[in-house]
């Protein structure tokens, strides 16, 4: 597989909601991803849909499909909780320090798992920019999340996301309740930008496998869902449709456990990321690099931090922020992954992402 980097400042998640701020009027913003004009926008992600899947699976969401054209990248790492931060914050993962699922957070010397956000840490500190969605208010844009309700409050979506009125989904089973908030989402003002969060396809890629019975049943779900939503909007809604990243089914005989291979470790402080790109905290980064480039082979991505950042993974790199991302980076470059026993319910995922194949990095642009 080769190495898709983002394109960050043209077709990024992260360049969408700029482009459609400045569709809306604001100030300092080009939309640079030509999206058609219009009052209102829903944005609506769909956890682990990369460009990819949708191509090869197009029989089970016609709908989505039939709107199939464009695409964007996320950015690096290709997972949720910096593709997120991504899409609500219009920054590259560089300026908002969201550094993967899990990742070095210095003011505690400790790796922060951002699915499972500690009470002492505060999500205003780890990431105090205004985010896209604070300013659209302020610029007088009705804004809604309409996501599960547990989240509401979470570090994740806080860090990312706050600002809109949260419009709690409790059952997520429930099609007909999820169009009804989303319609009353986008009838929150005369200008308004709604988002729409689904997650149950990516949940059964990590469970079950992409391409599995699990997964294609909550693919069709996910295009009905999306098709209930246009139906039931009026056409002076124009709705954006994404993913947050990709995935791909890791075999069982392509794992490589560090524990099996503790030379690989030697140096390391600390371990973090995800399984296809893990993150090494290290005080001597160009020898460990160097010990992961001469066991992984063409098989891995290796870069030191440094040279990252010069080949643009993560966009421009604020120097306060960079101690979060790897001193050491590993991402695979086939369809493996880098596990460790540490993390035992990593071992039992099947489809896994984060790394820059274009499986990953590729997601679709569909409007609606």
């Amino acid at each position: 597989m080769s190495l898709r980097l983002p394109d960050y400042g043209r077709t990024s998640l992260a360049d969408l909601l700029p482009s459609i701020g400045a569709q809306l009027g604001m100030p300092h913003t080009d939309d640079v991803i030509g999206l058609p004009p219009s009052e209102k926008y829903l944005v609506v992600l769909i956890d682990g849909l990369g460009a990819s899947l949708l191509d090869e699976f197009a029989d089970q969401a016609p709908y989505l499909a039939s709107l199939r054209g464009r695409q964007l990248t996320c950015g690096v790492p290709s997972t949720t909780a910096t593709s997120i931060t991504s899409l609500g914050t219009g920054l590259a993962p560089g300026r908002h320090g969201l550094a993967g699922y899990s990742f070095w957070y210095p003011p505690i010397r400790q790796v922060l798992a951002t699915l499972r956000w500690p009470a002492a840490v505060s999500a205003l500190d780890v990431q105090p920019q205004l985010t896209y969605f604070e300013r659209l208010q302020t610029a007088g844009v009705a804004t809604a999340v309409i996501a599960p309700g547990h989240f509401a409050g979470s570090g994740l979506s806080t860090a990312a996301l706050r600002g809109p009125a949260f419009l709690p989904v409790h059952d997520e089973s429930d099609r007909a309740r999820r169009v009804e908030l989303t319609a009353q989402a986008m009838s929150l003002g005369e200008r308004a930008v709604g988002y729409l969060y689904e997650r149950n396809l990516d949940h059964a890629g990590h469970e079950r496998g992409v391409g599995s019975a699990a997964w294609l049943r909550r693919l069709a779900e996910v295009d009905a869902l999306v098709r209930a939503v246009r139906s039931a909007l009026s056409d002076e809604v124009c709705i954006v449709i994404t993913g947050d990243h990709g995935m791909v089914n890791v075999p069982t005989d392509n794992r490589l456990v560090v524990e099996d291979e503790p030379t690989l470790l030697e140096g390391v402080t600390a371990f973090a990321g995800e399984a296809r790109f893990r993150q090494l905290m290290t005080a001597q980064p160009e020898a460990v690099a160097a010990r992961w480039r001469d066991r992984m082979g063409e098989s891995a991505w290796v870069r030191t931090r440094a040279e990252a950042a010069a080949e643009g993974w993560f966009g421009p790199l604020s120097p306060s922020l960079a101690p979060r991302f790897g001193d050491v980076l590993v991402a695979r470059s086939d369809d493996g992954a880098v596990m460790t026993r540490t993390l035992p319910r990593e071992m039992s995922l099947v489809g896994m992402h984060g790394s820059l194949t274009a499986a990953e990095m590729e997601i679709p642009l569909l409007i609606g």
